[in-house]
């Protein structure tokens, strides 16, 4: 994933008198994105921004940006892309765990796409907006609608954070650390979360061309970074 005109540039540091959930959003969104050639100073901005950060929040990205910092460029591009582009369960993109390959999925990013638009911000037109860098990226400059997004699909997001925690992917400490940003699950999500993981997204196929790009989802060949 490129960085998209959604990104606002981060201070060294938070200032004590503002909330500290949008800078995490926003380095979170940073460290899921595809590693290119400026992921080096995306980690430096994490570790500048994350000792302002609450313990739950913090720990996780450290650990992320520990094994990131150690670990080759190429390497590191090369286990994003067998994770997020050929791991189908590893989907990044949060409508799908919501609608599956459904025509309701096309209705929920043309949403997406339209709460973007209201707030002023446009995702790069090589990007889904329901990529989770994306919504990150539009939680940290738009805390509140952000935020309603992110627990609209918060069991999704911790489907995700399971099926990166079993294949042991280090980000799966970013996933962590996103969940870590939100209420404690209720009783109906944690049901959500165990209904998806046993019967999986919804599967119908049908009219999904009006609404959606091909790039929709990852393909074994590689999918959109």
């Amino acid at each position: 994933m490129k960085p998209t005109n959604l990104r606002r540039g981060l201070r060294a540091a938070i200032p004590r008198t503002e909330p500290w959930y949008p800078y995490a959003w926003q380095v979170q969104s940073l460290l899921l994105a595809y590693p290119d050639e400026e992921f080096a100073q995306h980690l430096s901005l994490a570790h500048r921004v994350a000792p302002a950060l609450p313990e739950q929040v913090r720990a996780p990205l450290l650990a992320f940006t520990a094994h990131a910092g150690r670990t080759t460029p190429a390497e590191l591009a090369a286990a994003y892309v067998a994770t997020f582009d050929h791991r189908k369960r590893c989907c990044p993109y949060l409508t799908y765990y919501a609608h599956g390959d459904t025509r309701k999925r096309g209705i929920a990013l043309l949403r997406l796409k339209q709460a973007y638009a209201a707030a002023g911000l446009r995702p790069a037109d090589d990007e889904l907006p329901d990529h989770l860098a994306v919504v990150l990226e539009f939680a940290g400059a738009e805390p509140a609608a952000g935020h309603r997004l992110l627990t609209e699909h918060r069991a999704g997001l911790e489907l995700l954070r399971l099926a990166l925690s079993e294949e042991d992917s280090p980000w799966a400490s970013v996933l962590r650390s996103v969940s870590a940003t939100l209420p404690p699950l209720k009783g109906d999500e944690r049901d959500a979360v165990a209904r998806l993981a046993a019967e999986g997204p919804p599967g119908e196929e049908v009219g999904l061309a009006p609404y959606t790009p091909p790039q929709i989802m990852p393909d074994p060949a590689g999918g959109p970074r």
